[in-house]
């Protein structure tokens, strides 16, 4: 099973093991962890699943779509090259080890 590496934003390390076609954020409410919230369950309606991957990732994830892209300018934390919407995350074999760091907030 593919491992996430999640660091929150007070540098605590988390590792989780997702089910291949799960996404980052399913794996991240089911599991408890503190800052990703998904309250629109998964549909990239709320940005409160926003993550930053770590750039050696970032060109194995699919292409940002035109909702995720509209999603990330309602981030409640600074949108970076590197924002995603962990609900868009779909984890796969290539991804073993992907690595995101929580912003300080989501609401």
């Amino acid at each position: 099973m593919p491992r996430v590496n999640i660091t929150t934003a007070h540098g605590e390390q988390l590792a989780l093991e997702v089910p291949v076609g799960m996404s980052l954020m399913q794996a991240a409410v089911t599991a408890g962890v503190s800052g990703i919230v998904g309250e629109c369950g998964g549909s990239a309606m709320c940005a409160t699943c926003h993550v930053y991957v770590d750039e050696i990732f970032a060109a194995r994830l699919p292409a940002v779509s035109a909702v995720e892209s509209e999603m990330l300018t309602c981030t409640v934390a600074e949108r970076l090259a590197n924002s995603r919407l962990s609900c868009q995350i779909k984890m796969t074999a290539d991804l073993d080890g992907l690595a995101v760091l929580l912003p300080d907030q989501q609401q």
